[in-house]
């Protein structure tokens, strides 16, 4: 059993986000103890840790909403759900390539200062260096 303090600081998130996820059913409801306080379990850090690497990826609230409710209505949606994520897998090698191409962008501008920034160098100590005669 782990508090809401361990579980925001071993998954890096608040622990209002936490509490958030729990509210809108994107976690199960996290049992507490006779304080009140959460008692997060394994079970309940799995789910905290598949939202956050399906937000991650940059999945909407509202798709991990349906997929969390297909989860909840059993076996029987498993072809839905599969090919929820099949989906939003095919968006993410599409902003994969678009990422891919933005760095090879990113990249030659960086190659290129570098190489103004060399000639001007080359420029400089030319001019500073005088023959000793």
């Amino acid at each position: 059993m782990m508090t809401i303090a361990k579980v925001s600081e071993k998954f890096n998130l608040s622990q209002d986000t936490l509490r958030y996820y729990e509210r809108i059913g994107l976690i199960p409801r996290v049992n507490r103890n006779k304080s009140g306080i959460r008692n997060y379990t394994e079970e309940d850090c799995r789910w905290v840790e598949h939202v956050k690497c399906m937000r991650g990826t940059g999945l909407p609230v509202e798709l991990l909403l349906e997929y969390v409710s297909l989860y909840q209505q059993g076996d029987e949606t498993i072809e839905e759900r599969k090919e929820l994520l099949f989906e939003q897998r095919k968006q993410l090698m599409i902003k994969l390539e678009e990422m891919k191409k933005v760095l090879g962008r990113m990249d030659d501008k960086i190659a290129t200062y570098e190489q103004t920034i060399l000639e001007k160098e080359k420029k400089l100590n030319r001019s500073l260096y005088v023959p000793l005669n």
